[in-house]
C-alpha cells in the first residue's frame, strides 16, 4: 500500500486542528517513551518520526517511520485502552506534530466518519511494515538489512545524505557497532554508499 493511500487529507487535518495542538519537535527529541501512559495521538504534519522498541538489555530495534499525514496506530490502540506505551517515538528530523488528546477520540470518531477508515488503513499499512521487519530478521542477512534500513531512512527524510553515526545504526538494528562499520565499508567498496564523518551518502 502506498503512503498516499492512508495519509490524512488537508481537509481532514484542518478539521482535526480544532481538537488538538500543533507542536514542534527538534531532531532526535523524544516524543513518546516506552512504559509511559499515552495522553495524545500524534499526527505528523511536517518531517518524520521513527518508532523503536527496546529489549530487556536496553537495545533499540527500529520498527517504522511515521511520515506527514500519518499517525501511530500503536499509540491509538494503547491510548484508548489506557495502556502504557510499548514503543518509543523519536523525531527523525525537525518536525511538526498535531497532538490530539486521547480523551477527545470519542468526539473525533463521532464527528468524522472518515476517521475510522483512516485508522483501519493505517493499521493495515503498519501490519505490513512489521511483517517486513520480521521477514528481514528471519530471512535476510545483515548486509541486506542494513541497506534496507538506509533506504528507509532516505525515504523518510527525503535526503540521500544521512546524518547518523555507526553507533546509532547499531543500536537501532540490535547489533554491534563493529559489525555495522565493517558492512558499511563493504557497501562503500561496492559503490553503493559514500562514508563521511557521521554521514552516509547513498549513491
Amino acid at each position: 500500500m502506498n503512503s498516499k493511500d492512508f495519509t490524512a487529507t488537508p481537509n481532514m487535518l484542518e478539521k482535526l486542528m480544532a481538537y488538538g495542538d500543533l507542536r514542534s519537535f527538534n531532531k532526535n527529541e523524544t516524543i513518546q517513551n516506552e512504559e509511559t501512559f499515552i495522553h495524545s495521538l500524534p499526527i505528523v504534519t511536517k518531517g518524520s518520526i521513527r518508532v523503536l522498541q527496546t529489549d530487556d538489555e536496553y537495545r533499540e530495534m527500529f520498527l517504522y517511520y511515521i511520515n506527514p499525514g500519518e499517525t501511530c496506530i500503536m499509540s491509538f490502540l494503547g491510548g484508548i485502552h489506557s495502556e502504557k506505551s510499548k514503543i518509543k517515538a523519536v523525531a527523525e528530523e525537525d518536525c511538526e506534530v498535531l497532538m490530539i488528546p486521547i480523551d477527545k477520540m470519542d468526539q473525533v470518531i463521532r464527528n468524522f466518519p472518515e476517521w475510522v477508515g483512516y485508522i483501519f488503513q493505517i493499521y493495515y499499512a503498519r501490519f505490513e511494515e512489521l511483517l517486513e521487519v520480521v521477514n528481514e530478521l528471519t530471512f535476510k542477512n545483515m548486509d541486506d538489512r542494513l541497506l534496507s534500513y538506509l533506504q528507509k531512512k532516505k525515504a523518510a527524510t527525503g535526503s540521500y545524505t544521512l546524518s547518523i553515526t555507526h553507533e546509532q545504526i547499531a543500536n537501532e538494528m540490535g547489533t554491534a557497532r563493529v559489525v555495522i562499520s565493517r558492512i558499511l565499508k563493504q557497501l562503500e567498496k561496492k559503490g553503493l554508499i559514500e562514508l563521511g564523518r557521521n554521514k552516509i551518502t547513498l549513491l
